[in-house]
């Protein structure tokens, strides 16, 4: 069912346009996809959302998301779940929360009556559009978020209990305390796609732990390896994110109900411990207006280091896809295109588009260590910043980890290729061992590497066969005999702990 709505912008003159635009269906991102129906002027930019979007009767009713109810990360890297977590709705119900919560505990303690903690449980309310009517007004949010709420209080008829709303707190203590409230359920979320890669990564290694693959270093041809050790890499990697993870989303599982400067001046400690308790946080062992951000830098820099590796993962990929190498390639479906010039192109896009992102989380960690530094007891600097990182860093995340998933669990691999491009240097990849035989039968090293050496610059230059050529050499047969040479050339001599690494990886 398509939804109309209108999309407020701003031209060079700063003058409101407004454009219809539509709502329709849901596609690869699995959320709304716009189409603009109007046309805009010059100069106006539809990415300004100085204007409210109106919601219509009929996106309230399907439960639809419309742009102005989507914060931070645009729509084709959001996820339906993780979105939800970032909209204004959302955010709206945990300060809601944590209002409710705070009166029902000051009820405990004799602090509110206990008639208007259930009067604020039953009664209190709001809607996003009036929210964002009264700040232009106001200007604050928080106010702007209380007023709406008294309004909906005295609508039912319990106007004089909202009286009690937002007793004996500031700001601060909601919105920190809510977006604890935000990111622990977004951690839960990303807890679980982790633990998702994590399972296909474990499969991918077993799958290939002796599939045998061209070990590189600086790019350059080294001894063997497997795929499958390639692929425990990757997981032990992330198993070390899992462990960071779920430490750094415990570290900033907490509230704060302190007051304007931290020294419960109108409400005590024993309240802010009720408080979140009741909504499954911890009370900051000590705050000023605000937590403190390291807490907030730490999770983001963790965001961060998952984001580095899965670039890693996906950097690996584009190399192993290049046409001269195509050992791995990423799934490429019926239909699929990979250029609007050349028909033969099979492009590693998702790869590349993991890699792109990861740097803007990256960049995000850098933004919240800036955070740290406060004024005083502390100034809002902070505030604008965590608008975008949070909801950015962990939609991205969200994305990437579920985007990487379906990489690794429908990776193309070519064993084949990978022994052929083993093979195309004719046991030059052995020299290493063929010198640590030659030095046990009794050469010295420095003569043994120049020897090798020798020879393996020749196969480089002549893409001769190593192999042949050390076997008719006289100086080396003078110290091996044929067989030796079967031990030296041995891929099964080179790999035979292969087994014994993985049970040290992935346990018995």
């Amino acid at each position: 069912m398509s939804v109309f709505t209108d999309w407020k912008t701003v031209n060079h003159e700063g003058i409101y346009a407004t454009r219809p635009w539509k709502i329709y269906g849901e596609g690869p991102s699995m959320l709304p996809q716009m189409e603009r129906t109007g046309r805009l002027g010059f100069n106006e930019r539809p990415g300004f959302r100085l204007g409210k979007l109106n919601r219509s009767a009929t996106a309230r009713s399907s439960g639809q998301l419309l742009p102005h109810n989507r914060r931070g990360m645009i729509a084709r890297y959001t996820r339906p779940a993780m979105g939800a977590i970032w909209s204004e709705q959302h955010k709206y119900e945990c300060w809601l929360a944590v209002e409710l919560a705070a009166s029902e505990a000051l009820a405990e303690l004799g602090e509110v009556p206990a008639e208007a903690a259930r009067a604020l449980r039953a009664k209190a309310g709001f809607d996003v559009n009036r929210i964002a009517e009264i700040e232009r007004e106001v200007r604050h949010d928080v106010i702007a978020f209380t007023t709406a709420v008294s309004e909906t209080m005295k609508a039912k008829g319990a106007g004089e209990m909202s009286r009690w709303l937002h007793y004996g707190l500031t700001s601060n203590d909601i919105v920190d305390t809510a977006q604890a409230l935000q990111i622990r359920d977004a951690s839960g979320i990303l807890s679980n796609d982790l633990a998702e890669l994590s399972a296909a990564l474990k499969d991918l290694a077993y799958k290939h732990k002796n599939s045998v693959q061209m070990g590189r270093t600086h790019g350059i041809h080294a001894e063997p390896i497997t795929f499958g050790l390639k692929v425990a890499i990757w997981w032990d990697e992330f198993e070390r994110h899992r462990k960071r993870f779920a430490a750094a989303a415990d570290e900033i599982r907490v509230g704060k109900i302190s007051g304007a400067v931290g020294t419960f001046a109108h409400i005590g400690p024993e309240a802010e411990e009720k408080i979140c308790a009741r909504l499954g946080l911890r009370a900051a062992p000590i705050s000023s207006q605000v937590l403190s951000r390291d807490l907030h830098a730490n999770y983001t820099a963790v965001l961060a280091g998952i984001a580095s590796s899965l670039d890693k993962i996906a950097t690996e990929i584009r190399h192993l896809q290049r046409t001269e190498v195509r050992e791995a390639a990423e799934p490429f479906a019926v239909g699929q295109k990979g250029s609007s010039a050349m028909p033969h192109k099979k492009n590693p896009i998702t790869s590349e588009q993991i890699s792109g992102l990861a740097r803007v989380v990256r960049s995000n960690a850098q933004a919240a260590f800036e955070d740290v530094p406060l004024w005083h007891e502390r100034d809002i600097s902070h505030s604008s910043v965590e608008r975008i990182i949070f909801p950015d860093s962990t939609i991205l995340i969200d994305y990437l980890l579920g985007k990487t998933t379906w990489l690794i669990s429908g990776l193309q691999v070519n064993p084949e290729r990978m022994r052929r491009n083993l093979d195309q240097t004719k046991g030059l990849i052995f020299s290493g061992q063929l010198l640590l035989e030659l030095a046990a039968a009794g050469m010295l090293r420095e003569d043994a590497y120049r020897l090798v050496q020798s020879h393996a610059m020749h196969a480089w230059d002549t893409e001769g066969d190593f192999r042949a050529a050390v076997e008719a050499d006289p100086e080396i047969t003078k110290y091996l005999h044929q067989e030796q040479f079967s031990r030296v050339f041995s891929l099964d001599r080179q790999l035979k702990y292969v087994d014994t690494i993985f049970a040290r990886v992935f346990g018995q």
